[in-house]
């Protein structure tokens, strides 16, 4: 490796009594270790392999890491950026070693930790346009991706149907939340942990959690269920299979193989176990459905349908809710209806399950991806109602605009983000009421030019 000797070099000078720990207080330690970081290798070291029980079928190989970017000539912008992320790694690094991260994970992991300009720009970043239910839906339980986990189900039976057993979560679950995180292990992201997220808390615009869990990231490291090498993620810090942050890695991970390792990169027995037990953890009721497609009744309240409302599932039956195939609505104690699309597209009555989806990714278009993805693998049907297709999305320009809108007319939106939520869809649904119209809450380009002059 090059430079391995002046690394040495130095560490022998910063911890002359490195054999006798107690010679040397924090303090100390602390600016020895702050030298190493300034004198260390800025190669990574070489990564070993990963192993996979040899009766599993081997889980798609980690995507290689973004590579740091060319040094060759930088402007002084963004010379003066890599001086200050190298003075903030050397800052971080006295207090993750005060927080009981050792010098040797530091070396390891942060010290070598580039600048990632990129992650910075995917965090500030939002698409022009939402996506609609159906476009969401139409890419993430595509009929390749249906083949693909029933494949899935029996290649990897034995991990799925043990960690099933274990935690009361569904085999399908299971593998319809592997298949949306990371396309059954097909993409993992290729960003190097430790540096994305050193880079989101340099950045400093979610600064507090990104340093939360870029400690956690390098506690893990030092409890050997992973080296820096091997810690590959999205861009915001989610890793592995099934897309953990570090923080929900070190509450919930399972070695569910016995090799002493917590490995949701190359371990199949340990990404499904992991997965059920965070999902056990977060509410799961074993034997009840996610959710149900429905019929609703002519003169249904769209303004009930929010995950907020919330009753039995008998009571929704009273009123006229009807599984969309005629038979009984399944039992849930605490059952919500949601129209996602509005008034003109499919309904479901959605419970504990589905909230505990949400968990894992706080989008009900996520949850419903989870909730119909798992439904056909197990053989169910997908959606049967039409969705309306010929509504267009409106970019989030067009959001902010009808926010802005409903506020000055006295519809109270909430903050105008181009970010629809609970307070725009109640202000939308005012605004319908005050003209006589279906109050469902879905934003479309007729409301819009209704809302404006």
């Amino acid at each position: 490796m090059p430079h391995a000797h002046a690394t040495a070099q130095a560490t022998a000078q910063a911890f002359p009594t490195a054999r006798h720990p107690a010679a040397l207080n924090r303090a100390a330690l602390a600016t020895a270790l702050a030298a190493v970081l300034l004198a260390g290798c800025a190669s990574r070291p070489a990564p070993a392999p990963v192993t996979v029980p040899p009766s599993m079928p081997a889980p798609a190989a980690p995507v290689a890491p973004v590579q740091p970017e060319p040094a060759t000539a930088p402007d002084a912008a963004q010379q003066a950026e890599a001086t200050s992320f190298e003075a903030w790694k050397r800052d971080f690094a006295r207090k993750a070693l005060d927080a009981g991260i050792s010098e040797k994970t530091l070396r390891s992991a942060l010290e070598p930790a580039r600048l990632q300009r990129r992650a910075v720009q995917l965090d500030r970043s939002q698409p022009e346009f939402t996506r609609t239910p159906w476009q969401y839906l139409d890419s993430a339980v595509s009929a390749q991706r249906i083949a693909q986990g029933r494949a899935k189900l029996r290649e990897a039976a034995a991990p799925l149907q043990s960690a099933s057993q274990r935690y009361g979560v569904p085999a399908e679950v299971i593998a319809a939340i592997w298949g949306m995180e990371s396309n059954f292990g097909g993409n993992f992201g290729n960003f190097p942990t430790v540096d994305a997220l050193a880079t989101l808390a340099f950045d400093g615009r979610r600064a507090a959690w990104a340093q939360k869990e870029l400690l956690a990231a390098l506690r893990i490291i030092d409890n050997g269920d992973i080296d820096a090498a091997h810690m590959i993620g999205s861009w915001a810090g989610a890793m592995g299979h099934t897309q953990f942050l570090p923080s929900v890695f070190l509450a919930y991970a399972v070695d569910a193989d016995g090799d002493g390792r917590r490995d949701i990169w190359g371990s199949l027995p340990d990404v499904t176990a992991s997965t059920a037990n965070y999902l056990a953890h977060s509410g799961w009721k074993t034997g009840e459905p996610w959710g149900v497609e429905v019929r609703l009744p002519a003169g249904f309240d769209h303004a009930r349908a929010e995950t907020s409302v919330r009753q039995d599932s008998a009571q929704w039956a009273a009123e006229g809710v009807q599984a969309v195939d005629g038979s009984a609505l399944p039992s849930m104690a605490d059952a919500s209806v949601i129209a996602p699309a509005g008034a003109r597209g499919p309904a479901f009555m959605v419970g504990a399950n589905f909230r505990t989806i949400l968990r894992y990714n706080n989008s009900v278009n996520y949850a419903l991806g989870v909730g119909l993805l798992s439904q056909q693998l197990a053989g169910g049907p997908g959606v049967q109602a039409a969705w309306p297709r010929d509504l267009a999305p409106l970019s989030r320009e067009q959001l902010r605009a009808l926010q802005a809108a409903l506020n000055e007319r006295g519809f109270s939106a909430g903050t105008a983000d181009g970010v629809m939520g609970p307070a725009t869809r109640a202000g939308l649904r005012q605004f319908q009421q005050s003209q006589g119209l279906v109050a469902d809450g879905y934003p479309t380009l007729e409301l819009l030019q209704k809302l404006q002059p």
